[in-house]
């Protein structure tokens, strides 16, 4: 009984650990856990890269899971109960982050496929009223300040799914939602080809998003200030 006591007193002494310090880096590691580290896309290829997105689109994003517009359940968990500061908070840090891009995949499409996605990324279809890409996302594709993420550095795979989203309704945007639109215009073979192009370019360094468009927007866009 004595060496029990002994033993148990030994216990008392022992070092706590100390408390993590309650900063809003700790708390959004969460976020990292699926993200990558500080945010930089999970290897995946479906957890899509956070850092240096424009503030207002991410705050967007994390209030569309938030309300229904978006549906995935572990982002709807996370951020349900969350008022509209705190997720300004987490928004704003992701957008500072600045890290380096890794290379892009590597180009194995026809190159009548890509030749395609580069016309509509960069040029649209006039005739079936397809604005560009670049029209919204900026020139260099790098997005518009405050609420137009690039579309660079992004896998073919997670780009696909998205538009494919934006078809079918499972992403929704505040209304009027341009992306939902422009999406249902694009045939199979025109996402095939848009997202097989986005993939295989560099992205730029410098790779901020631009300050404004050097024209109005080709349509209204409800998640973008006028």
């Amino acid at each position: 009984m004595r060496s029990l006591l002994l033993a148990l007193a030994g216990l008392t002494s022992l070092p706590v650990a100390a408390a993590p310090a309650d900063t809003l880096a700790q708390r959004v590691l969460a976020c990292t856990a699926c993200h990558g580290q500080e945010g930089r896309a999970a290897p995946d290829g479906y957890h899509p890269r956070i850092a240096g997105k424009p503030a207002m689109y991410l705050f967007n994003q994390l209030v569309n899971f938030r309300e229904g517009r978006r549906r995935y359940g572990p982002m709807v968990y996370l951020v349900d109960h969350l008022n509209d500061d705190y997720l300004r908070e987490i928004a704003g840090h992701f957008a500072t982050i600045d890290l380096p891009y890794p290379a892009p995949a590597l180009a194995r499409d026809a190159t009548s496929l890509l030749a395609l996605g580069e016309t509509l990324a960069m040029k649209g279809d006039a005739a079936r009223k397809l604005p560009a890409c670049a029209a919204c996302h900026g020139r260099a594709l790098t997005g518009v300040a405050p609420a137009i993420p690039g579309l660079l550095g992004l896998p073919r795979d997670y780009l696909k799914g998205q538009l494919g989203a934006w078809a079918n309704g499972q992403r929704r945007a505040h209304a009027p939602d341009c992306m939902a639109d422009i999406a249902r215009a694009l045939t199979p073979q025109d996402v095939s080809a848009v997202a097989a192009w986005l993939s295989t370019r560099p992205v730029p360094v410098p790779a901020k998003a631009a300050d404004a468009l050097p024209a109005p927007l080709p349509q209204e866009c409800g998640s973008v200030p006028r």
